[in-house]
């Protein structure tokens, strides 16, 4: 069996500092920086700030691509879809009422989940060191 641990690499490689993932994911849920808690992510609706205009923790690295709306999808989904069924089969309101209700529905909650989900992935990176961090 190989044993790496006194391999070159190994000990070129300097421990990094342990973050906390709760308080990272909490900070980023609330579209916060994952370091200070105070400044400010994104500077758009979704546009991700090069570093925290509090703390100047560089942010560049966050790369969350997909996932945020991958998640918001999955959310959407499976909250939606059981409370349709159950308004359908509690009070059997006309179709047209009922695809409006739930589309501006689904449309509210998508926009609602997107940029805190997207800060949730940034706070999940910064905290595990992923991608530069």
């Amino acid at each position: 069996m190989y044993d790496d641990t006194h391999s070159p690499l190994a000990e070129s490689a300097a421990p990094a500092e342990e973050r906390p993932l709760r308080p990272a994911i909490l900070r980023g849920w609330r579209r916060r920086c994952p370091h200070c808690g105070v400044g400010p992510i994104l500077k758009g609706y979704l546009t991700l700030r090069d570093r925290c205009p509090v703390c100047s923790e560089d942010l560049s690295h966050a790369r969350a691509d997909d996932g945020p709306a991958y998640l918001t999808i999955l959310l959407v989904g499976h909250i939606m879809a059981p409370l349709l069924l159950i308004v359908f089969e509690t009070f059997r309101p006309e179709p047209m009422i009922l695809a409006t209700l739930f589309s501006v529905g689904c449309v509210a909650l998508s926009l609602y989940l997107l940029p805190r989900l997207k800060g949730l992935i940034v706070g999940l990176q910064w905290a595990r060191h992923m991608h530069g961090f």
